[in-house]
């Protein structure tokens, strides 16, 4: 009796202990990333990285903010497209989850095979490309970065697993008394959905805040480019002054450059939105951690 009262005792310190480690090993690479954002690059090649910063620097902040109105302009076009973008992907998503979670929908089976057979095999990048701009004439068009990413048939399936755990008689009853399928949808299947499709709603924001891909493809209007593509275009830009120094007809001091700092920056003013957002969604996220999940 003693034993198992001291092991019911010990098993909470255990994991407590065992997700503060955790906790901590998750927030230190992030302090050390805005840490090195902040130091000076004479510091960094010196003595290497350090949590608190040993000769503080805003150099590399201001090589990137030489220009804020494009910075500003792509920020803009980042928070359009996510807002956007989320918005009807999670619309779209919930639509199609509420069709193929149906018992008495008779393509049911059809469907849903059809869907997990495109997160197998796509038609490859070529087609995509050729799709996108001579078929749908989307290239330069803000378009090109929300319409590809709409539906993601891997959400699809985990909004599936939560509307499959719905009773149906809701469903019933609720035509008993005369409610459309759009009604039934939008003022029973979504409330009761909101854990799932907040879950899902923060995984497809993330996935449109953080894409470069299609604006590389497919954006050459400096108003249209997105902010991770030109962060990732500053990168590239301060990399190969690094490394062509000697063939560049610039004279920079290289210990006073901030190539590494920047970097860190740029990561800093990339994600930072994100991170403020994600504890306004953090009560569903937690009610859908078991979004999908297979009941016992």
């Amino acid at each position: 009796m003693q034993t198992s009262v001291t092991k019911s005792k010990t098993a909470p310190i255990v994991i407590n202990v065992f997700f503060t480690l955790l906790s901590i090993a998750i927030i230190i690479p992030l302090l050390l990333v805005v840490s090195i954002s902040l130091t000076k690059e004479s510091a960094l090649l010196e003595s290497g990285y350090h949590l608190i910063p040993k000769q503080l620097s805003l150099t590399a902040y201001e090589l990137i903010l030489q220009s804020p109105k494009q910075l500003l302009t792509a920020y803009g076009v980042t928070v359009l497209v996510t807002v956007i973008g989320t918005i009807v992907s999670v619309l779209l998503t919930s639509m199609l989850a509420y069709t193929i979670s149906r018992k008495d929908y008779r393509y049911r089976r059809v469907t849903t095979l059809f869907v997990f057979f495109t997160m197998l095999f796509n038609g490859g990048l070529v087609p995509f490309y050729i799709l996108v701009t001579q078929y749908l004439h989307l290239k330069d068009s803000i378009w090109a970065l929300i319409i590809p990413y709409l539906l993601n048939p891997f959400y699809v399936l985990i909004m599936k697993g939560f509307l499959d755990k719905l009773p149906p008689e809701i469903f019933e009853s609720a035509k008993m008394d005369g409610a459309s399928e759009l009604r039934i949808f939008a003022t029973i299947v979504l409330p009761l959905s909101l854990p799932a499709l907040a879950t899902v709603g923060l995984f497809i924001s993330f996935i449109y805040w953080n894409d470069w891909w299609l604006g590389l493809l497919f954006i050459n209007e400096p108003k249209l480019v997105p902010l991770q593509l030109l962060l990732y275009r500053i990168m590239n830009t301060i990399e190969f002054l690094t490394n062509n120094i000697s063939l560049v007809n610039v004279q920079i001091d290289l210990t006073t450059f901030p190539s590494l700092s920047a970097r860190m920056a740029m990561a800093v003013l990339a994600a930072g939105p994100m991170m403020f957002i994600f504890p306004f969604f953090q009560r569903y996220f937690v009610a859908g951690l078991t979004v999908g999940s297979v009941k016992s």
